[in-house]
């Protein structure tokens, strides 16, 4: 077996199967909004759809991120699978066909069935709940939001946009791609930004919207939580920090001893190979999970094995332990990120194709297919706990207008008479001035 160590940069892998549920840890002691038009209500417990919707990110999430690495092999990488799947399955609503089914595929939504936007649903309301098991207010803040942006009088069809209104609190605002692109530009920002507390800026960047594009469906995480056992800062210290290749740097690395009798953090390890760190927020309902490879084991080599099922036995593996915990600050913004090319090669092509596209389930003509995905996430690990913001836009355009061929004949031209199955040249000739006899 080997380690697993991105997932945890990326802020959240939690054992219970919410997974890379992003932050937002508002420095001025505000609270995250609540973004959602789908109610906050107290639930008991997980929807029973929970572990399956789990699953079915998880994998897409996995997947992604084998792809993703495989177009920067040395930078940092950061993104939200929920965020991304959620939005994705509420454009999927609006598939048909092969378009429908490669979507699905991608995705994992098999294992859901027919009730994959009902289970969606009942998560984002879960993920929205100010209480938690047992009725009480949780310890940190919590919220999922989803919004449609389309051209307004375009004839989208009602049952489409009722299903993401009713299952994913996704409203529909009319704005003006045609008439007014940077302005609709602005506005789909502007939701996005606030809905992440000013984290994700600009997440549609210029150009990212035409006058072609129809609709823009977007979806935003937001977090806030501090550490069950904080980190002091007068503990913060440099520590040198080995680069992929070698060289050294000086980092802040936050630091402090956790206890085999608090039961909270959680430590294993496979020997000669991984590390693995366990570290809960306040609610002990959301964790971090770090996944250090031993000393000599490369990082490509544990992303090679970064899977569901390695990952749960990781997860298998930790226990409450004694632990020296050295873990440097980080702070990192990604993208804005077009996802469409990684999506491709994961086997999501008709929905981009503007020949092949068929989104019938949200207007009648087959006119829409997928232009972009961009994706942007932001997190900050720091001694109290942390912050972080992801969102996603898919950009959906009318398919290019059949071209119409002009052949105007108003200058002086070459002509040939031919006899076609041949190509054998009987006549050539050129016209240079047709009154001329």
């Amino acid at each position: 077996m080997s380690g697993w160590f991105l997932l945890a940069a990326a802020a959240a892998v939690v054992a219970a199967g919410i997974v890379a549920v992003l932050a937002s840890r508002d420095t001025g002691g505000g609270r995250c909004k609540k973004l959602s038009r789908v109610s906050a209500i107290y639930r008991p417990g997980p929807p029973k759809d929970i572990g399956v919707v789990a699953k079915a990110v998880n994998a897409f999430g996995l997947d992604l991120y084998g792809r993703l690495r495989e177009s920067d092999k040395t930078g940092n990488l950061f993104f939200s699978p929920c965020s991304i799947a959620t939005a994705l399955t509420m454009t999927s609503a609006g598939a048909r066909g092969e378009t429908e089914r490669q979507m699905a595929e991608v995705l994992r939504l098999e294992v859901l069935k027919d009730r994959r936007h009902e289970a969606f649903g009942e998560v984002v309301k879960f993920l929205n709940a100010e209480a938690g098991p047992g009725g009480k207010k949780r310890g940190f803040e919590l919220s999922a939001a989803n919004r449609l942006f389309g051209q307004k009088g375009y004839g989208f069809l009602p049952d489409f946009l009722a299903l993401n209104e009713k299952t994913y609190g996704a409203s529909l605002e009319a704005v003006d791609f045609a008439g007014a692109t940077e302005a609709a530009r602005k506005t789909i920002n502007d939701w996005v930004e606030d809905r992440t507390r000013g984290k994700i800026k600009d997440l549609v960047p210029p150009g990212g919207i035409t006058p072609l594009t129809r609709l823009v469906l977007t979806n935003a995480i937001c977090f806030k939580g501090l550490w069950a056992l904080q980190f002091k800062k007068e503990n913060t210290r440099e520590m040198p920090f080995e680069l992929e290749g070698g060289a050294r740097t000086n980092v802040p690395a936050m630091y402090q001893k956790a206890k085999e009798d608090d039961g909270l953090i959680r430590y294993g390890e496979v020997e000669g190979r991984l590390q693995m760190l366990d570290m809960p927020y306040v609610g002990n309902e959301i964790s971090m999970t770090v996944l250090l490879p031993a000393k000599g084991v490369g990082l490509g080599e544990v992303e090679k094995e970064l899977t569901v099922g390695n990952l749960q036995m990781c997860m298998g593996l930790m226990l409450p332990r004694t632990v020296e915990i050295y873990l440097p600050r980080f702070r990192m913004t990604w993208g804005t990120r077009d996802l469409v090319p990684e999506l491709k090669t994961l086997g999501m092509r008709d929905a981009f194709d503007d020949r092949k596209a068929d989104f019938s389930g949200i207007e009648p003509k087959k006119e829409l297919f997928i232009k972009h995905v961009f994706h942007k996430a932001f997190v900050d690990v720091n001694e109290e706990g942390t912050e972080a913001a992801a969102a996603t836009a898919v950009v959906m355009a009318l398919k290019a207008v059949p071209r119409v061929n002009i052949f105007r004949a108003d200058r002086p031209f070459l002509f040939l008479i031919r006899e076609r199955t041949s190509g054998l040249i009987l006549f050539i000739g050129r016209v240079m001035d047709p009154r001329a006899g």
